[in-house]
């Protein structure tokens, strides 16, 4: 009976080691699972070649549209207004000539009227002076047979009466000048900005009659910095000014004008470390030739002014170059080179290279992570090249494969 129990219960324990003995027969004969190599090939970069070309620089600035010529009109006489232009209003336009305003003119017409009479009385004066000169010198010479003195011919009365008529003619000029005072003339086209007159409205001589505008030339003041003005070309008795593009939004419709840069102000400014150079624009209203959108005096415009020299350089991307100035090119053998290059200017998008790349030189245009001279690397279309590191790690695989493959021959 107690064998029979000693039986039952130790064949389960007889079953688990023979099946642990059997596990551990098994796992010391399996052999080791054949090793792969990962194939990394050689880092694909972006790369183009690239050219020296001519460029002309734009250099990018703005300012404010002012007048060529601003004038406060004043009145060189006084008296009440009596007439007043339709255009001598604010906004209004009008021509070189046109009477923009009339002060009475009763009182300045008598003093002119009063200054003729009396250069009349003055060379009717002189006339009978000189014919007094005349009778003396004849009863002198049939008394006497010497020469007459000066004083028996006349003379100083004779130089008195011309000096009498020289004044009341610069007298008459004066109610003439006074007379033409009292209509306010335009000096140019332009364009009223303020008046401050009216009708019926006393002047006295000196007031101001109102402010306008010359509408022939307008000027835009656009500050340079000093780093730019070497590409901008500015009007001498030589050369002409750079051409000059100014755009504006205009009732929602983006507007262009032309003008010629036409001089500096020659001197910088303390502040901001900046030259103004001068734009002018001809008939910014378009009063002479096509009608068009006005280039009207204080609007804000975007000024882009092309230089006329012209210079051999390599326009890149601005993000390809480092902060270090450098580039990175590929050489015949797929290897990265980086390259110092000197740059001539740089903008928002592009870099202006002036040395440092050679002709036809392929220059990578997409980011490369720690790059380093001699790093292998691959353009589109090339077949896959196994890096260095590649290399050698595929090496070693091959080395434990083999290795593996004799230990187990044996």
């Amino acid at each position: 009976m107690k064998n029979s129990i000693l039986m039952k219960s130790g064949i389960p324990l007889v079953i688990i080691i023979v099946a642990f003995v059997a596990a551990a027969v098994m796992i010391s004969a399996r052999k080791p699972p054949e090793q792969v190599p990962v194939e990394v090939p050689a880092f694909l970069v972006d790369a183009k070649e690239v050219y020296s070309e001519n460029v002309s620089f734009i250099v990018h600035s703005q300012g404010n549209v002012v007048p060529r010529n601003k004038t406060t009109l004043s009145a060189q006489v006084s008296g009440q207004v009596v007439s007043l232009s339709e255009n001598f209003i604010a906004g209004g336009t009008f021509k070189k000539g046109d009477v923009l305003a009339t002060l009475e003119q009763d009182d300045y017409r008598t003093d002119l009227k009063l200054a003729e009479a009396e250069l009349a009385q003055a060379q009717a004066a002189l006339q009978e002076e000189i014919a007094r000169g005349k009778v003396a010198e004849q009863e002198w010479r049939s008394v006497k047979s010497v020469a007459p003195p000066e004083l028996g011919l006349r003379k100083p009365q004779l130089a008195k009466e011309q000096a009498n008529v020289k004044a009341q003619e610069a007298k008459l000029e004066r109610a003439k000048r006074n007379l033409s005072r009292t209509q306010i003339i335009a000096p140019y086209n332009g364009i009223v900005v303020e008046r401050n007159i009216d009708l019926g409205q006393f002047v006295s001589t000196g007031s101001s009659i109102g402010m306008i505008y010359s509408t022939d030339t307008a000027e835009v003041r656009l500050p340079i910095t000093d780093s730019d003005l070497m590409f901008v070309s500015i009007a001498s008795q030589k050369s002409e000014g750079a051409p000059v593009k100014l755009s504006a939004t205009v009732g929602g419709v983006m507007r262009s004008w032309q003008g010629k840069l036409v001089r500096s102000e020659g001197v910088l400014d303390t502040g901001s470390r900046v030259i103004y150079a001068i734009v002018e624009v001809e008939d910014p209203y378009s009063v002479h030739g096509e009608r068009g959108a006005p280039l009207r005096f204080g609007q804000f415009v975007e000024a882009q002014i092309t230089s006329r020299q012209t210079e051999n350089l390599m326009v890149l991307p601005r993000s390809i170059l480092r902060l270090d100035n450098t580039i990175l090119t590929v050489n015949d053998n797929r290897e990265i080179e980086i390259k110092p290059v000197e740059i001539a200017r740089t903008t928002a998008k592009d870099v202006f290279i002036q040395s440092g790349l050679g002709e036809g030189s392929l220059v990578v245009t997409s980011a490369v992570p720690n790059p380093y001279n001699g790093m292998k690397v691959r353009l589109p279309g090339d077949e896959p090249v196994l890096s260095d590191e590649a290399k050698t790690d595929k090496g070693e695989d091959k080395d434990k494969i083999e290795s593996n493959t004799s230990s187990g021959g044996e």
